[in-house]
């Protein structure tokens, strides 16, 4: 599979992504050439998930550097369209701050410093991928395990390898997965269009589950540890993923499963201090009251679409980044990292 979101540097350049829509009936990339272009994409999403925003974030400040060459003023305006589009996930805005700290050095220093988060996300994928595995060995049964995983975080929601489905495919290297139980994922289907579709990619043996089943699964034992991704954790271990999440994290709860989070270093934001603060995103209606763009509902039916909801700290058994542990209330540093620049203007309280 290529890059999720790269660079393409034919002709004027443009961001290169996997269009996410379209899977799992056709693997296809788009070459999104303008900052409306990579608005709209992002907003559809075309380009998902926590670390793929990031990148996707970085590369529009290319775009907009490059475009606006003689008005700096101008490529900070579309760089802040670009970071804007989805509150929720912190790693957008920090990839455009981060190519965007470089705009005084001109475009191709931009491009560099976006080329070099997209190198840096396999690394720290597997790194990320191998303490969380390391992590589930120690909490769960020493057999092949029963895995319950929500919405997509492979490596469709990064540049590449993938978070919580990253240590799947870990745990899956060293023979500890039995199975997955990849929950559909509600309204848009990123569980069975596109967890579903990586899993049979790698070989590792799954079964689709309805999302309001997995809480039934977890209390009937079928599930031995639940692997999720995120959008944003707060200071004090909250964290917001994808809809749903939370349910099953009650569940595990209740029934001794543990569930573990593993996200990026920059997708914890120590600014935020509780799952209070974070920003929900809600969606469009039609996402609810359409099925691939058959009706569902009749057309008028007023929608509650939260796009997140936020599982608290106290119901996960950890946080696990590339060198960071959330566990029992405290973060534990395994080894000295740059922690990522605060997030300023325009995001989450």
């Amino acid at each position: 599979m290529d890059r999720t979101v790269d660079w393409d540097g034919s002709g004027e350049g443009a961001v290169s992504a996997v269009d996410q829509r379209a899977l799992p009936g056709e693997y296809r990339l788009r070459r999104l050439a303008t900052v409306d272009e990579l608005v709209a994409a992002i907003a559809d999403l075309t380009i998902r998930g926590a670390p793929a925003l990031g990148a996707a974030g970085a590369l529009g400040v290319a775009l907009a550097a490059r475009r606006h060459a003689d008005d700096p003023a101008r490529a900070r305006d579309e760089a802040e369209r670009v970071a804007a589009v989805r509150p929720t996930a912190v790693n957008l805005r920090r990839g455009v701050q981060r190519a965007l700290a470089r705009l005084g050095e001109g475009p191709d220093a931009v491009l560099a410093e976006a080329c070099a988060l997209l190198d840096e996300d396999e690394a720290t994928n597997r790194r990320m991928g191998r303490r969380a595995a390391d992590l589930v060995t120690t909490l769960c049964p020493d057999r092949p395990l029963r895995v319950l995983t929500h919405c997509n975080s492979g490596a469709l929601a990064a540049v590449a390898w993938g978070t919580g489905l990253g240590a799947v495919r870990e745990l899956a290297g060293r023979g500890r997965i039995a199975e997955v139980l990849a929950c559909e994922t509600r309204p848009l289907l990123q569980g069975a269009r596109l967890t579903v579709w990586e899993l049979r990619e790698m070989g590792v043996a799954h079964r689709l589950c309805v999302d309001s089943a997995g809480p039934s699964a977890i209390a009937r034992g079928l599930v031995d540890v639940v692997i999720v991704g995120a959008d944003r954790v707060a200071a004090n271990g909250d964290a917001a993923n994808k809809i749903g999440t939370y349910s099953h994290a009650c569940a595990a709860a209740r029934h001794g499963v543990p569930v573990v989070v593993v996200a990026p270093e920059s997708t914890v934001d120590h600014a935020t201090p509780s799952g209070d603060d974070i920003v929900i995103e809600e969606r469009a209606d039609d996402e609810v009251r359409t099925v691939a763009g058959v009706p569902t509902a009749p057309p008028d039916t007023p929608v509650y679409n939260p796009a997140f909801d936020v599982t608290p700290g106290a119901l996960l058994a950890a946080v696990v980044t590339e060198s960071a542990t959330f566990r029992d209330g405290v973060w534990t540093v395994e080894a000295p990292a740059p922690a990522p620049a605060p997030v300023t203007s325009g995001a989450a309280p």
